[in-house]
């Protein structure tokens, strides 16, 4: 090994140039997409200034007669991070030709690798010819050509060309490649940034299923640039198949847009539009989309979806980061009628509940606040909108603060919320005779906050005692309509009223530790205990963010159960329960809650009417509340499980209950989930529900799997959800193919089963027909 001068530098320099010359062209080649992100200013070598040239040869000849340089025999050159090797390699001064023979290897800095037999390139690399030339780059895709050549110093010409992206091959030699493209010649031109492909096929298990007598698309070196992208198919029943065509077009550096065309067998076509628009600081994205309907007869009777013809969209969605602390956006949809972005599955839009809001974040070390305004659009076929006229328009503002430094050796925090509603429409309904109002017309406001301080004491022997002190106060403003003889219960109906609520508490932990030589378990018993008065006007004011309650495990020792502000929960309370978390040798481990709460004094707030029966068979109108319990078991092998139940107080019935059993393993991958919620007429649900939901996937073979979801309401006995799908992935080809059935029992949705197939080819692109997602396993 030896270390050359600058003289034979320029040999080195000139080697190494030519096999950049022809790698330089290959991530045109490998992602003819029409938006690139490579960047490569220059073809030229990266090479440092001072960089050493070591060469290793059997022999090196020096002819000053004819000023030839020759090394031949294992021909070894490092010079920059550049590496090849060769069996000779000549050039000669007079000419200014490379000739490289036997066995060439050239590996660049980045991992990309040339073969070839044989190599005649000028020093300055502008023009040359190469035999039998093999490329493999680092994403593990392949490039193979009888022979290459670069002329006029900016085209670089391949002939009989074949191009392939194998990622097992890496690691199995045998595997080979569903598929693969062939071209007469492909010619990358250096000054018009293109890559022409003549007389192309694209080979599909070795059976040519596309010509392409001419294809022109961009090279490496273009970020983005406008023209038509891979097209998409979809089939629905209610609006037949159909062929989307988008065009993408870049507009400037910061903005660009993507036009798409949809045909479709029974409404005609549908015409989709995106603006994209960079800030320094944020982005704003446009999105618009309308049709005429051709066959409004394929829906169902009476329906939004049968009576309109002219449809269309208009969504705006912004995100803007202020500062490192603080970001504004928002994102509004608004759309001819109130089914028409999910008859149509626009993606994003496709929703039951969509959510239109503007808002402003602000996060701190210690402190969070967050402001928001929220308009909610409900999407069904109903042509009287009443759902959509019965939604609120809010505007809700968080702050919560955490003190840095300990206040009397505790932890204080302190929570602002501010809430404004107005609704048009009154929203209720009546179950089994029994009347609720999730929402009143009219106006309500409320300023609420609360501040809550607690310390942790460990007494000798392990045990850990929290005392807690808590006061809460709330402003309102009410110009809501009485909701009249109807409400069971008092409804506050003054312009404006007060409350506050002032709780003190105390927490008693004490963990006991049981170890063994191969195990060990935790007994936790806990008690809790607060002291509080009566909630003020319980069942009197507007509720509208404390209608959901589940009363579980997971909430048995919440200080304030309710979901929301809207309601407090008053009068004296016991919470009493154990945890256990155990580890076994063996790998399983375990974890089980279960407890009961009870109350103790003054008026209990889920015994009190409210106006959407928020407390009503949630187990805890009594005084002594049901049983509640979780159990979960993690298994070394995959198999996991857990139940999670609430029983009644005196009978011991299951009231509710989650059952959850799964497997995930090398082959197999399964989930399934029991739901059992016992009738609660007085909350709204006058009958029982039973539902089970199973889902597995299988993977056979090397690359194949087939998957598939089932949805059984039992009391009804139907199927209201099913979907089952086949796919193949061996990480450069993906095919998928997905069935899916939905049944609505309202029967207010447009599309009822659909069909979705997917085949994706690795650097190439995506073709889709509708949806094939799967959201049945995790």
């Amino acid at each position: 090994m030896a270390a050359g001068n600058r003289k034979h530098n320029r040999l080195l320099t000139a080697i190494l140039l030519s096999g950049v010359a022809f790698t330089a062209m290959i991530p045109g080649m490998i992602a003819p997409a029409w938006a690139q992100t490579t960047n490569i200013d220059s073809l030229q070598p990266s090479v440092p200034e001072d960089a050493k040239m070591l060469l290793s040869a059997n022999e090196m000849v020096y002819n000053r007669d004819t000023e030839r340089v020759i090394v031949r025999g294992a021909v070894q050159i490092n010079y920059g991070g550049y590496q090849m090797v060769a069996q000779q390699v000549e050039y000669s001064q007079k000419t200014g030709r490379i000739v490289a023979t036997g066995e060439i290897e050239l590996i660049e800095p980045g991992g990309n690798k040339v073969y070839a037999d044989r190599m005649d390139v000028t020093d300055d690399f502008g023009n040359g010819f190469v035999e039998a030339m093999r490329i493999e780059t680092t994403d593990l895709t392949k490039l193979a050509a009888v022979n290459g050549e670069r002329v006029n110093g900016e085209e670089i010409i391949l002939h009989n060309a074949v191009y392939t992206a194998c990622t097992p091959c890496a690691t199995n030699p045998d595997h080979k490649s569903l598929w693969q493209i062939k071209a007469q010649r492909i010619i990358q031109n250096g000054k018009t940034h293109t890559v022409r492909l003549e007389n192309a096929k694209f080979e599909l298990f070795g059976k040519p299923i596309v010509f392409l007598p001419v294809m022109e698309i961009p090279d490496h070196t273009v970020k983005r640039k406008s023209g038509f992208l891979f097209p998409t198919l979809k089939y629905t029943q209610k609006l037949g198949a159909g062929v989307s065509v988008p065009y993408y077009w870049a507009i400037s550096p910061y903005m660009d847009a993507t036009l798409t065309a949809t045909g479709l067998t029974r409404q005609g076509f549908l015409m989709e539009g995106e603006f994209r628009q960079s800030f320094e600081s944020g982005e704003h994205i446009l999105r618009m989309a309308g049709i005429s309907q051709m066959d409004r007869s394929s829906f169902s009777a009476g329906t939004v979806d049968e009576q309109e013809q002219a449809r269309g969209m208009i969504a705006s969605k912004a995100k803007f980061e202020i500062n490192p602390r603080w970001t504004f956006g928002w994102d509004v949809l608004v759309q001819s009628d109130n089914n028409f972005a999910k008859t149509y599955e626009l993606s994003t839009f496709d929703g039951r509940t969509l959510t239109n809001q503007v808002y402003l974040t602000g996060l701190g070390k210690r402190n969070y606040f967050d402001a928001r305004a929220f308009y909610f659009d409900i999407q069904d076929a109903d042509t009287n909108s009443l759902a959509e006229n019965q939604q609120p328009v809010a505007q809700v503002l968080d702050y919560s603060y955490t003190s840095e430094e300990p206040v009397l050796g505790g932890e204080l925090n302190a929570d602002v919320n501010l809430t404004n509603i107005h609704r048009n429409r009154q929203d209720e309904y009546t179950v089994l005779g029994v009347d609720r109002f999730p929402g009143l017309s009219g106006m309500s406001h409320r300023l609420t906050a609360e501040a809550e301080w607690q310390r942790t004491f460990i007494a000798p022997g392990g045990l850990t005692l929290t005392p807690l002190l808590a006061a809460r106060g709330d402003i309102l403003g009410l110009t809501m309509d009485d909701p009249g003889a109807a409400y069971s219960g008092s409804f506050y109906d003054d312009d404006a009223a007060t409350r506050s609520m002032l709780t003190a508490g105390i927490e008693a932990r004490y963990p006991i530790l049981v170890a063994t030589d191969n195990s060990s378990h935790i007994f936790e018993p806990i008690a809790q205990v607060y002291v509080r008065p009566d909630e003020e006007y319980a069942g009197g004011l507007p509720n509208e963010d404390a209608q959901s309650f589940v009363f579980d495990a997971a909430s048995l020792f919440d200080r304030d159960k309710f979901s929301g502000f809207d309601r407090i929960e008053g009068g004296s309370r016991a919470n009493l329960g154990l945890r256990y978390t155990g580890a076994l040798g063996n790998g399983y481990s375990l974890r089980a809650i279960a407890g009961q709460s009870f109350h103790l004094d003054g008026l209990n707030s889920f015994a009190t009417d409210d106006l959407v029966k928020v407390g009503a068979d949630s187990g805890l109108e009594t005084d002594r509340s049901d049983y509640v319990s979780m159990i979960g078991i993690d298994a070394p092998s995959g198999l996991t499980a857990s139940f999670s139940g609430r029983f009644d107080e005196e009978s011991f019935d299951l009231r509710r209950a989650d059952t959850t059993l799964g497997y995930q393993g090398i082959k197999w991958q399964t989930a399934l989930t029991y739901t059992r919620i016992q009738a609660q007429p007085a909350y709204g649900s006058p009958y029982d529900q039973d539902e089970i939901q199973t889902a597995a996937a299988y993977r056979f073979q090397d690359y194949w799997s087939i998957f598939g979801s089932v949805t059984y309401d039992i009391n009804s006995d139907i199927i209201t959800r099913d979907g089952i799908g086949i796919t193949y992935d061996d990480q450069d080809t993906l095919f998928s193919l997905v069935y899916r059935r939905e049944r609505d029992n309202q029967d207010s949705v447009a599309n009822d089963w659909s069909i979705g197939a997917r085949i994706s080819f690795r650097t190439l692109g995506d073709i889709n027909v509708g949806d094939t997602s799967f959201d049945g396993l995790n």
